[in-house]
């Protein structure tokens, strides 16, 4: 069985994407008052393999005939490569799961692997063209004769490329995105699955590739692992969010029924991810997941974020500073707005985005780590700074120090060169409450609560330090009233100092 996420059928025809529930009303499979991402969801049938889809088989195979008399080839989102792609992988898997595809849906398959073959997304690249690769993959095991053949050679051929470029030296994924990593582990667990169930349908030029990828999948693993937090759940850097990927339990109990080699643990002390650049620092107390990496590959910006040198802690297992999340895609002002700066645990210098995000899926003028330092001694140390605000007039460098101690995280962010204004900003998890200051008043330390009658202090020197309203967004189409901390400059220095009660 592949790896499960939610159900999104809450009837027939009743179904829940992106938090919002709807129901397809007749053939309205691509009704244009919907967000493009919901009606994609809509086309992607992922709740075929869901949890607890065998209780809903009477419901997919009819909605499976359904498509087909609804969607006729080429016409409408449904159609589009991307959908597609997911979707043959999604009715094979059905399909193999000891399920009957109707005839009419057989052929269908067919004629959508077909319309894919002459429509892979090579403009768009990243996930867009491994899923496509996937999918003829997929579909030319599931299919017999000199067609399926084509098919197969080509998404192996396409695969064969991407996989080592995709997949960097630490396992990590190269849009250095948590939910993309995922959902690249899946889909190389996918992929070693699907050649495993027919083995003498994979010719043999093809073995010593389809081994090697299985082998990424526990460095990919263990990547995951540093990446997420105590509470088992990835971390917000770049597009991501919960509820797209399956959980990294999800796909350790995945690839454990693959037989695949397990990933050893992430342990206490300094994990650094030097391929994609990203470094964890975990003690008994606390994690911390710095960000000193490149926003993502050069020729494709399109779900990064203007996070450098963000971070994101836990204490006593729960979440206490956090990034924004992702609720929606498109290139409307809130989606800009996530992306930017502000909405990320680092510094802003004069109301600029250290990467200048604009559209959806673009960014220009990028900023790019420097300096990159590490010390491990009775202290862990961590030094980056960055060029992005060096396009400014004033030629800025921001440069930030984090030094980890016993029940105490210390940060120190320095801005050199000419600037009107600097402000460090620390968003807080929705669960956490702050006593210190009222907003809008003005104060040099604070006292946040965690749930359970832990607490964690905030000093500041070099600073003044206020509490405003924000939001975080752990799901598309979610928004969670948060608070967020923000420390205003008074000069070129900030010293920003949390502590916490190891024997609490």
């Amino acid at each position: 069985m592949p790896a499960r996420r939610h159900a999104t059928s809450l009837g027939p025809e009743t179904f829940r994407f992106l938090n919002v529930a709807r129901d397809l009303d007749g053939d309205q499979w691509d009704d244009p008052e919907l967000p493009k991402l919901w009606r994609y969801n809509l086309h992607y049938f992922d709740d075929l393999n869901a949890e607890g889809s065998e209780e809903r088989r009477d419901w997919h195979s009819a909605l499976l005939q359904k498509w087909v008399r609804d969607n006729p080839p080429g016409r409408g989102t449904g159609w589009e490569p991307y959908p597609t792609s997911l979707r043959i992988v999604n009715w094979v898997k059905w399909a193999l799961s000891g399920n009957t595809l109707p005839p009419d849906c057989v052929a269908s398959l067919a004629v959508q692997t077909r319309w894919l073959s002459g429509r892979i997304e090579r403009h768009l690249l990243g996930n867009h063209l491994f899923s496509n690769a996937k999918a003829l993959f997929f579909a030319g095991l599931y299919f017999d004769g000199p067609e399926a053949k084509g098919w197969l050679d080509a998404g192996f051929e396409i695969l064969k490329q991407q996989v080592p470029e995709q997949i960097l030296a630490d396992g990590g994924h190269f849009e250095r995105s948590p939910m993309y990593h995922a959902l690249a582990l899946e889909d190389l667990a996918d992929i070693h699955n699907v050649a495993s169930t027919w083995p003498d349908a994979v010719p043999a030029q093809m073995r010593a590739a389809l081994e090697s990828w299985a082998a990424l999948i526990a460095p990919m693993h263990r990547w995951l692992g540093a990446m997420s937090h105590p509470d088992g759940d990835i971390a917000f850097f770049n597009d991501a969010a919960f509820g797209i990927a399956p959980t990294p339990v999800e796909l350790e109990k995945y690839t454990a029924r693959l037989g695949l080699v397990q990933p050893a643990q992430v342990s206490n002390g300094l994990t650094q991810l030097s391929a994609t650049g990203y470094i964890r620092v975990e003690s008994p107390e606390s994690v911390a997941i710095i960000d000193v990496a490149p926003i993502g590959p050069d020729y494709l910006p399109a779900h990064a974020h203007a996070d450098t040198l963000s971070f994101e802690l836990s204490v006593f297992g729960q979440r206490v500073l956090v990034n924004s999340g992702t609720s929606e895609y498109g290139s409307g002002p809130e989606r800009l707005r996530q992306r930017g700066t502000r909405a990320h645990n680092t510094v802003v210098v004069d109301g600029h985005d250290s990467s200048k995000v604009w559209g959806g899926f673009r960014v220009a003028q990028r900023a790019r780590p420097i300096g990159l330092e590490v010390f491990q001694g009775e202290l862990t140390q961590v030094r980056c700074g960055h060029d992005g605000y060096r396009r400014l007039p004033g030629r800025v460098t921001h440069t930030r120090r984090w030094q980890f101690g016993v029940g105490a995280l210390d940060v120190d962010d320095d801005v050199t060169g000419s600037f009107k204004s600097a402000e460090a900003l620390f968003h807080l998890h929705p669960s956490i409450k702050v006593s210190g200051s009222e907003f809008g008043s003005r104060t040099n330390t604070l006292t946040l609560f965690l749930p359970g009658d832990r607490a964690v202090a905030v000093l500041v020197s070099g600073g003044i330090l206020s509490v405003m309203e924000s939001t975080w967004h752990p799901e598309f189409g979610a928004s969670v009233p948060s608070l967020c901390v923000a420390v205003s400059f008074t000069g070129a220095s900030v010293h920003t100092r949390f502590s916490w009660d190891v024997a609490a």
